[in-house]
């Protein structure tokens, strides 16, 4: 492609055509696709009566297979003195009728509504190249003078935002109609295939008095279903998902490469709102994947796409090796969006995904779709707002796997993660989760739904306080026991908390409600979340549950500061708003040495600190235990099954480094007696708490 220009203004510019068209020679230049590729969307749109101007026709053989199916009335013109008499001489002869003029598009000479259709292929796209477009603007209002009342400008462009922009609103300001083709790249020739974009045609329909109100569509392919658009900017931002599309679809072409899972996400059709995300998780080729085995589709029940095996690089991973699939495209649905049944959902997806297979794939070969329960999953958002601190959030009830009713905390900035969760108790009018009742009715998506509103949602579903949902904060009650077996076994004892870091309350409420004893201090940042804990998952402050609104920072400064405030335990349950960060839980301020000692100072000589740790970067998670292993004589961590989580318990005394077999054994009884506690004690929660204290200690190990 050494022939294209060196610089956007070159495009525009007469003496650089004429030299390209004389280096070019004899061999036809198809900008964007031939006749074969576009003839399909050019038919519908001109018709073989119609007198045709086409602009900036160059020396593509475009017309001249236009005259051979039957159109006699093309009127082709080119600024390049070369290519117009090249052109003339190769066809005086075979098509007498067909005539090409050294004529500036800008100002034709023409009379005015003397074609019924006008034919770019590229032109526009060179000529907007220079700055401003101002000759770009020029040919367009010479196109929209010479077009007859029903004639169509039809352009076969790339789209790029500065020339699509400049050419649609120039045409809804004069009352034109819009539609646009996105077309395949399957059928692309050599000289095309080598632009990254996808190809579009765009149409622009002359009315004989300005439409009152706009008109623009998009349209998939030359036969597709097409979209009518609001606004200027949907149309624009339907492009450009396409062109993303197309991106990500040139990359997959090549050999799968598994440390890369590129995403994108499709918009509906009607209302451009985000409907799906697809996910590529490519497998190692290996002899162990059937040859049949190249690609499928996993669809991700609603509610389920922040569930760790499908919202994380890691869980996609371990899905895609079990699945045993060269390629797999998981498939997540959005929140807001109405979908049909799985058949439906599948019927929208095809046309698309197919063309995401791997390279290699045979011919008409069978792509599964894969699911988990064979329905569409159940999500309903019960509550939104917006955070000053995080922006905006969604209340969601969602059915898992269990077949019980959870209700989440999501974030908008980051939807993968789920922020708090609890589960749900429906009260006797509408049946307990997963009881005999729901199985009877299992045939339906929706379980008994929470309302739209906080009071109405309460009448119909309690948050079950007994139940911790998130696997992390199962291990920081079970790690109650380092504090040793005479903590919980007296009655009249008292054991002080402070936990930085809110969320729904799940945690905090725990304690407070099972643990005797309990006095829990809880600083949270964000007013809203508070209000969220309140509102949604049922946290209740009272003289034993207190929750200080400020920087858990400062205010661990603040109580180091005056002396005389020592907690038994100290958690850390609070995530880095950085997605960049190799450690995304606590933000590293929390994990500084001079905050760390603070920590250290404010604990009794019983005392525990609790760390939810989430690190990918294992030289990162190395300095952070150094700097604990420093203070803390002994520093515990247990792994959370199936994800990068990790707890971390640093006591003050208790088990020395340089005896890991003694752990379990001095934790034992401990671990019995905090059982024992807090299946017997459950003030304002009338219900057993759930969780095997010694189960959760089994994993720890000395970090």
């Amino acid at each position: 492609m050494s022939l294209l220009p060196r610089t956007a203004e070159e495009f525009s510019s007469a003496d650089y055509w004429e030299r390209f068209f004389h280096k070019r020679g004899e061999k036809a230049f198809e900008w964007y696709g031939d006749y074969n590729t576009l003839c399909g969307v050019l038919h519908k749109y001109i018709k073989p009566r119609e007198k045709v101007l086409v602009v900036g026709c160059g020396n593509s053989e475009l017309s001249e297979r236009l005259y051979d199916v039957g159109y006699r009335h093309l009127t082709n013109i080119d600024i390049s003195e070369t290519v117009i008499a090249h052109m003339n001489q190769r066809n005086v002869q075979r098509r007498p009728d067909l005539t090409f003029h050294r004529v500036d598009a800008t100002q034709t000479g023409y009379e005015s509504s003397s074609f019924q259709a006008c034919l770019d292929k590229g032109t526009l796209d060179a000529m907007a190249s220079e700055e401003e477009g101002v000759v770009a603007r020029k040919m367009l209002a010479e196109v929209g003078r010479v077009l007859a009342v029903g004639g169509r400008y039809v352009c076969v462009t790339l789209a790029q935002e500065h020339v699509i922009k400049l050419a649609v609103e120039h045409f809804v300001e004069a009352g034109f109609a819009i539609r646009i083709h996105s077309l395949s790249q399957q059928n692309l020739d050599s000289d095309s295939s080598s632009f990254a974009l996808p190809v579009f045609v765009l149409i622009c329909t002359k009315f004989r008095q300005p439409s009152p109100f706009k008109v623009l569509e998009m349209c998939q392919g030359e036969d597709g279903t097409l979209c009518r658009l609001g606004s200027v900017p949907e149309l624009l931002a339907a492009v450009k998902e396409r062109q993303a599309y197309a991106l990500m679809l040139q990359k997959l072409r090549g050999a799968t490469d598994t440390a890369s899972t590129p995403s994108l996400t499709l918009c509906h059709a009607a209302t451009g709102l985000p409907r799906y995300t697809l996910t590529v998780q490519d497998s190692p080729t290996s002899a162990k994947v059937p040859r049949a085995n190249h690609f499928a589709i996993f669809i991700v029940p609603q509610g389920r796409e922040a569930d760790w095996l499908y919202g994380s690089a890691e869980g996609r991973t371990q899905l895609s090796a079990s699945a045993n699939f060269r390629r797999l495209i998981v498939v997540a649905m959005h929140r807001d969006q109405e979908y049909k049944d799985m058949q439906a959902v599948q019927s929208e997806l095809s046309p698309m995904v197919i063309e995401l297979a791997p390279p290699g794939m045979p011919a008409n070969h069978q792509v599964p779709f894969l699911t988990v329960g064979g329905d569409l999953g159940w999500r309903e958002v019960v509550g939104r707002g917006v955070s000053g601190l995080t922006g905006e959030y969604s209340i969601e009830d969602v059915r898992g796997e269990d077949g019980h009713v959870y209700r989440r905390l999501i974030f908008m900035n980051n939807t993968q993660l789920v922020q708090s969760e609890s589960r749900l108790r429906a009260n006797a009018t509408t049946g307990p989760a997963g009881s005999a009742q729901k199985k009877k009715n299992k045939k339906k998506t929706k379980p008994p739904a929470a309302s739209e509103s906080p009071s109405s949602a309460k009448k119909n579903h309690t948050i079950d306080r007994g139940f911790l949902c998130c696997s992390h904060h199962e291990v920081m009650i079970a790690g109650l026991a380092v504090l040793g077996k005479e903590a919980m076994s007296n009655k009249d004892g008292q054991v002080s908390v402070l936990v930085v870091g809110l969320g729904g309350g799940g945690l905090p409420q725990f304690i407070r409600d099972f643990v005797p004893g309990a006095r829990v201090d809880v600083a949270e940042l964000d007013p809203a979340v508070l209000e969220v804990a309140k509102t949604w998952f049922g946290f209740q402050t009272d003289d034993r549950l207190k929750v200080i609104l400020g920087d858990g920072l400062e205010q661990i400064s603040m109580l180091e500061g005056k002396g005389g405030h020592s907690y038994d335990v100290i958690i850390f349950d609070v995530d880095s708003k950085d997605r960049s960060l190799g450690m995304s839980c606590p933000p590293p301020a929390f994990v500084e040495t001079p905050l760390l000692e603070k920590v250290h100072k404010l604990l009794t000589p019983r005392g525990v600190f609790m760390l939810n740790l989430v690190c990918r970067d294992s030289a990162l998670r190395q300095s952070v235990l150094e700097r604990l292993q420093a203070l803390f004589p002994s520093v515990l961590s247990r792994p959370i099954e199936g994800e990068v989580n990790e707890v971390l318990l640093c006591s003050q005394g208790g088990v020395v480094r340089d005896k890991p077999s003694t752990i379990l054994q001095e934790l034992q009884q401990a671990a019995k007696n905090l059982q024992v506690a807090l299946q017997n004690h459950s003030q304002n929660a009338p219900f057993n708490p759930q969780i095997d204290i010694t189960a959760m200690l089994k994993g720890l190990r000395v970090a």
